[in-house]
């Protein structure tokens, strides 16, 4: 067996805001910064000693990662960042606030954007010119994602650089945002297309599945929660 723990970043600014994030770089909160340090306790109470940790290229993972490092004492395992593990790309959305789009679009609408496997919100006209994207080749880089399509790149990173680790008995921390961990949800408990649609990834709440080493089927998921 081998332990796969999932972790959504701490509070960021734009959630406290109640707004649109996707690709958009943003601080965490301090409130965020202490949610990593009570996942950090959390985990530490495991004892689960972890090779590598994986995440996306955004600051408020990049900060709730180190935090929980930190904590639990594990700083020196080689800390992997991609832009694959990136928030799902809310397009034309980023940045505005979700009541106000609710006005805006009609709730039902904004449901669909959010929550739904296909639906693709409003596109950027053109991509940030960033350094961190600089050597992707502009056709794999989106204007604006649904889950769907944030699925298609994230899947491509599990199956080269997690699940190889997995499969060699080494426990993986995967540090990330809401829809990028849903999407990983979805594939690893073979959540339907429609059924996903209601699962929510709460931010600081470590998520630890037991998989079976050679499979990689999950055996025992446990969700640790510091408002127990």
């Amino acid at each position: 067996m081998v332990k796969l723990v999932l972790l959504r970043h701490g509070q960021s600014i734009a959630n406290k805001k109640n707004e649109y994030t996707g690709w958009s770089d943003v601080p965490l909160t301090p409130l965020g910064e202490e949610q990593a340090r009570a996942a950090g306790r959390l985990l530490k109470s495991t004892n689960i000693q972890f090779s590598d940790v994986h995440t996306s290229i955004l600051v408020r993972v990049i900060k709730t990662a180190n935090i929980v490092l930190e904590e639990i004492n594990q700083l020196l395992i080689p800390e992997h960042k991609t832009w694959r593990l990136n928030e799902r790309h809310y397009g034309a959305l980023r940045g505005l606030n979700k009541d106000y789009t609710r006005k805006i679009y009609g709730k039902k609408q904004v449901a669909l954007w959010r929550r739904s496997y296909y639906s693709i919100p409003p596109k950027l006209e053109q991509f940030d010119d960033d350094r961190r994207y600089q050597n992707i080749p502009h056709d794999l880089l989106p204007l604006s994602e649904s889950l769907e399509m944030a699925s298609n790149r994230i899947l491509p990173y599990w199956n080269d650089e997690i699940a190889p680790r997995l499969k060699q008995g080494k426990n993986q921390l995967v540090v990330a945002h809401g829809s990028s961990l849903r999407a990983l949800l979805k594939y690893l408990e073979k959540i339907s297309d429609e059924g996903i649609d209601g699962v929510e990834v709460y931010n600081g709440e470590p998520i630890i599945y037991t998989l079976d080493d050679k499979t990689l089927d999950v055996v025992e998921k446990e969700v640790l929660s510091f408002n127990d």
